[in-house]
């Protein structure tokens, strides 16, 4: 387990790495298509994503997070 001050650090790293796994696979199905070698190119495409995808997500997401802040209810009635 790790101690709860990593939460910010695991959620990036969970999370960039399913979005760029679905993205890229996405994408190398619909350029090449179910060809021989697909796997192997998916997982390439998957790799350089994911190195660009985990620092930006560790970027964006506190602004992400405020602007949802925002954009919900309190929770107090108006």
């Amino acid at each position: 387990m790790l101690p709860r001050k990593y939460a910010p650090l695991a959620f990036g790293f969970i999370v960039s790495g399913l979005m760029s796994l679905l993205v890229s696979g996405i994408s190398t199905l619909r350029v090449i298509g179910l060809a021989p070698g697909w796997w192997s190119q998916w997982l390439h495409s998957w790799t350089a994503a994911w190195l660009i995808a985990f620092p930006g997500v560790l970027l964006v997401a506190p602004l992400a997070q405020r602007l949802v802040e925002r954009l919900v209810a309190s929770g107090e009635p108006r």
